[in-house]
């Protein structure tokens, strides 16, 4: 297990796209602090001026090359050769994707923290009460803590898609278009069908809402139909649904 974390390590930090990303996530924060720094000062700050929507980006992107590439150019018969069972394969390629989605929150915590020193935002007290009667650091931090899960429920999801699908730009388009028209689609759901609202409210799609109804909650509960411990708990369902069938199915692959 080992070797087969050293080697993700590696390959994973001699992608260009890697460490080309993370300059895209501060580009996009940026723009989002000019566009929104006067509008609620306070919700930007706490959404880390909106990085969960760039960091499943970056995820969706990086993410993707994992299994994919390696199943277009047969590179995974080295890796299975050289490691005793799938199931280390799989849960390497995991492990390393997760340590990866922990960088970029660190880093968009301490962005966040650096651009509140520029005059893209209102300078405000961290410690003022704000949403949950927390302060504004503690909402900060634990709305990093809840996207760590949402982005999970995504690598889970680009794992699946991985597996099912080898081509690499395709799993790219899928996924993104899951992240990105997801919520849209669940709303749109969950409105149609108002008959069977309790139950549809539990699709995959709708748990995309738990980090944007964390730190706005008065907006999405609306759209979601679910309280915040009940997005949490189906997100945590949805992943552990979606790892197990993914590696079901890479299992299951000849090569």
């Amino acid at each position: 297990m080992k070797f087969l974390l050293r080697n993700e390590i590696f390959k994973l930090s001699h992608q260009k796209v890697t460490w080309i990303a993370p300059f895209t996530v501060v580009i996009l924060m940026i723009v989002t602090g000019i566009l929104m720094g006067d509008s609620d000062p306070q919700l930007l700050i706490m959404a880390s001026y909106n990085s969960s929507e760039w960091i499943l980006f970056v995820l969706i992107i990086v993410g993707s090359t994992i299994f994919s590439t390696e199943f277009e150019n047969h590179t995974i018969l080295t890796t299975l050769y050289k490691s005793s069972n799938k199931f280390e394969v799989f849960a390497a390629k995991f492990i390393v994707i997760s340590i990866y989605n922990v960088a970029l929150h660190v880093f968009s915590l301490i962005l966040t923290l650096l651009l509140q020193l520029t005059p893209l935002n209102a300078h405000i007290s961290w410690l003022i009460i704000n949403q949950y009667h927390q302060r504004l650091l503690v909402n900060m931090f634990v709305t990093t803590g809840i996207d760590l899960i949402s982005s999970t429920l995504i690598i889970s999801l680009i794992f699946l898609t991985s597996c099912l699908i080898n081509n690499n730009s395709l799993v790219i388009t899928i996924n993104i278009a899951i992240v990105f028209m997801g919520q849209s689609a669940s709303a749109s759901l969950l409105r149609d069908n108002h008959k069977y609202l309790s139950l549809i409210r539990w699709n995959p799609l709708n748990m995309y809402n738990l980090t944007t109804q964390y730190y706005n909650y008065g907006s999405y509960h609306a759209v979601s139909h679910l309280t915040n411990a009940g997005l949490l708990l189906g997100t945590l369902a949805y992943i552990v649904i979606f790892l197990f069938l993914g590696y079901y199915i890479f299992k299951g692959k000849r090569f």
